[in-house]
C-alpha cells in the first residue's frame, strides 16, 4: 500500500530526517505474461496503464520504457495547458483533458503544480484581429471560455508589454481555464498511482519487434525478453512510425524536432502565458523564474533531441520585441522534443489493422496538454476494443474518407 502524500506525512518525515519515504513506484522486471501490455513511459503511456486499473479494473498491466519514465516528450515540451480549439470535436476532447487537469493533483494524489494562468493568444494586425474574433466565437460555440480584448484590454492585463513592438498589438483572445503544469510532475504522478494499483513499471525496455501469431498480436519481444500478450497499447509521440513499423503497420506520420528554451531564473514578473502568431514565440514563467519560451519545428525529419542556433535567435528577438526588459538575459537550456504531425494535426486514437495493437499518436505540438484524456480514451480502446465517444473522430479511417479535422491553426505554431 502506498503512503499517501498529506502535510501530516510530511510534518512526521520533517521530523523523521526524510528517512521514511519509499520509492514512488516499483522499478518491476517483466513477466512472461500480461493481459496488456503498453509501450510508452510517458505522460499518455502511464495515464493509459492508470486508467486501464482505475476505469477497467485491468491490473495485469505493463508499461515498457526504452529509456527512463519520462524522459521523452513529456520531459522535453513548454508545460501548456488550453482547450481552445477550434473545431467541436478537439474543443471536445481538449476540454475534456482540461477538466481532468483541475483535479489531477487530487486523484493521483501528487502535486502537478497546475497553475490557471491563462493562456493570451495576440493579435498584430486587423487580419489577426478577425482571426480571433473567428476562434472566440467557435470556442464559446463550443463550451469552451474565451475573452476578446482590444488593444488596451491587453496592456491592462499583460504588464511589461513593448510600448512601441515592431508588429503593433492590437488585441488578445484569453482563455483563463488555460495555464501550466509541471511537466516532470505529471509522469511521476500517473506513475506512482499506476504502480499503486499493481502495474509493473518497466524501464530500460526497448521493443524489438512484436510476436504476430494468425494475424493478431500475441506478444513483444523487448531487451529484456519476451512479454506474452494478447493486447498492446502504443504510446510513443515522435517514434510511432518506427515502432508501428515493426508490426508492420504504416502511419501516416512525420516527425520533427521542436525547439524550446529556459532562461536563467528572475523574480515573478510574469504571470500568463503569451502566445504571438506574428513573431512564432510563445512565453512564460516557471514557479522557479525562468522564462520558458516555445519556438517552431524544424523545417525538416529528424530524431535529433538538441537545438539549434537559428531557431534559438529567433526565440530571443520574438521575445525582445514583446518584453525588451528581457533583453540582458541568458539562455540556461536548449532542447528539442520528437513530435509526430499527421495531415490535419488532429491525433490519431484506434486500432491498427494488426487486431490487439492499438495506438496513441499525431499529437503534434499538443500531447502534453491531452494527457489524461489521451490516456483515458487508450485504455477505453485497449480495455473494450471500442472507440470512446470522444475520440471516435480520431480514427485512421478519416485519411480515406476525407473526413479530416484541420487544426493546424489552433496549435498556434507554424507546422
Amino acid at each position: 500500500m502506498t503512503k499517501a502524500y498529506s502535510a501530516f506525512s510530511l510534518l512526521c518525515e520533517g521530523l523523521n530526517q526524510q528517512q521514511g519515504w519509499e520509492p514512488a513506484w516499483r522499478d518491476a522486471a517483466p513477466k512472461r505474461a500480461y493481459d496488456a501490455v503498453i509501450i510508452g513511459g510517458g505522460g499518455h503511456g502511464l495515464a493509459t496503464a492508470y486508467y486501464l486499473a482505475k476505469n477497467h479494473k485491468l491490473t495485469d498491466v505493463a508499461v515498457i520504457e526504452r529509456g527512463w519514465i519520462g524522459g521523452g516528450n513529456t520531459g522535453r515540451n513548454t508545460t501548456v495547458i488550453r482547450s481552445n480549439y477550434f473545431y467541436p470535436e478537439s474543443a471536445a476532447f481538449y476540454d475534456f483533458a482540461l477538466s481532468l487537469y483541475e483535479g489531477l493533483s487530487k486523484d493521483l494524489n501528487y502535486n502537478i503544480m497546475f497553475s490557471q494562468r491563462g493562456m493570451w493568444t495576440l493579435a498584430h494586425d486587423r487580419h489577426g484581429m478577425d482571426t480571433l474574433r473567428r476562434s472566440a466565437n467557435a470556442m464559446l460555440l463550443n463550451g469552451i471560455d474565451a475573452e476578446l480584448y482590444d488593444e488596451a484590454g491587453v496592456r491592462a492585463r499583460i504588464p511589461g508589454l513593448n510600448a512601441r513592438p515592431r508588429f503593433p498589438i492590437v488585441g488578445g483572445l484569453v482563455q483563463q481555464r488555460g495555464g501550466t503544469a509541471r511537466h516532470d510532475a505529471v509522469a511521476w504522478g500517473y506513475a506512482r498511482a499506476a504502480s499503486a494499483l499493481g502495474v509493473d513499471i518497466i524501464q530500460d525496455c526497448e521493443v524489438l519487434g512484436f510476436q504476430i501469431e494468425g494475424g493478431r498480436m500475441r506478444g513483444v519481444e523487448t531487451s529484456r525478453g519476451t512479454i506474452r500478450t494478447d493486447r498492446v497499447g502504443m504510446a510513443v509521440a515522435g517514434h510511432s512510425s518506427v515502432v508501428a513499423q515493426k508490426a508492420g503497420v504504416r502511419l501516416p506520420v512525420s516527425s520533427y524536432a521542436l525547439q524550446a528554451f529556459v532562461s536563467e531564473p528572475v523574480k515573478p514578473c510574469l504571470d500568463t502565458v503569451v502566445l504571438s502568431p506574428a513573431i512564432g514565440t510563445y512565453v512564460s514563467q516557471s514557479d522557479k523564474g525562468e522564462l520558458v519560451m516555445g519556438a517552431g519545428l524544424d523545417l525538416y525529419l529528424s530524431y535529433a533531441q538538441r537545438g539549434s542556433l537559428p531557431w534559438m535567435e529567433r526565440a530571443a528577438a520574438g521575445l525582445i520585441d514583446l518584453f525588451p526588459q528581457f533583453s540582458r538575459l541568458r539562455f540556461l537550456r536548449q532542447w528539442a522534443g520528437i513530435v509526430d504531425v499527421v495531415h490535419d494535426s488532429t491525433p490519431i486514437i484506434d486500432a491498427t489493422p494488426v487486431p490487439g495493437l492499438w495506438i496513441n499518436c499525431g499529437w503534434g505540438t499538443g500531447g502534453f496538454k491531452a494527457i489524461p484524456a489521451g490516456g483515458w480514451c487508450l485504455a477505453h480502446l485497449v480495455a473494450t476494443g471500442e472507440s470512446h465517444p470522444l475520440a471516435r473522430a480520431f480514427g485512421l479511417n478519416r485519411f480515406r474518407t476525407g473526413a479530416l479535422i484541420d487544426e493546424a491553426a489552433a496549435s498556434g505554431i507554424a507546422h
